[in-house]
């Protein structure tokens, strides 16, 4: 005998120093059925304990906060075992902080003038499971790894045994595309693209999407150009 279960709705911590991104965030959030805010936060380590207490799916994290800042609470927050996932929300003028947060285990960077129902659409990539950079973040992202040595001699062979399909797939993520636009660009369905996505994260071990920009740079299949 087969039945339905309700879909519990995403359940958000905000964590932002500035009341106002908060509200303005919670005031959006709160229309749409499928998501809900259970907790806010001022700095990190309230972040930190917001998840421990509320069991929250997705933490919008703001980066610079006071006291524990949002690339250390990041850290914590993946570290641990709630399966907690955080979409860091910057700013233009914020490359070594986003690098930084790549690192701690952020699935997700969004710019803070990006359009809320944006903002609202990549909590929910990155609750089910997947990860979202913005195009504008990836660029930099790439621009700051070509400015750092140890970069220019990290192992190509992190990109071997693939197939040639899978390469070109990996190139597109590495731009930051998702897997719609992957799909559109390859001329195939977002099904059979997101079965790429997944086939190259088993592949290279890679932990998320966002570590598939990693090494479709250091692959040597993305640049600055």
């Amino acid at each position: 005998m087969s039945h339905t279960t309700v879909e519990q709705p995403v359940r958000v911590v905000l964590a932002d120093d500035q009341p106002l991104v908060r509200t303005a965030l919670r005031m959006v959030i709160t229309d749409t059925a499928d998501l809900v805010v259970v907790g806010e936060a001022a700095n990190g380590a309230e972040a930190v304990r917001l998840v421990e207490e509320t069991g929250a799916d997705v933490v919008v994290m703001d980066l610079r906060m006071p006291g524990t800042d949002g690339i250390e609470a990041t850290r914590i927050i993946t570290a641990g075992t709630t399966g907690a996932r955080v979409v860091v929300l910057t700013t233009f003028d914020d490359d070594d902080h986003v690098y930084g947060a790549l690192h701690a285990g952020a699935s997700g960077f969004l710019v803070k003038d990006m359009a809320l129902d944006d903002i609202l659409s990549a909590v929910r990539v990155v609750a089910s499971g997947d990860a979202l950079i913005a195009p504008s973040v990836t660029r930099r992202l790439i621009k700051e790894f070509t400015g750092r040595p140890r970069a220019t001699a990290a192992p190509r062979r992190r990109a071997e045994g693939i197939t040639d399909r899978e390469r070109e797939v990996l190139t597109l993520v590495g731009r930051g595309l998702s897997n719609a636009e992957v799909a559109a660009a390859l001329h195939i369905s977002i099904a059979t693209a997101k079965t790429y996505v997944t086939r190259l994260l088993a592949k290279l071990d890679a932990r998320d999407r966002v570590q598939l920009v990693i090494i479709a740079y250091e692959a040597g299949l993305v640049s600055t150009g």
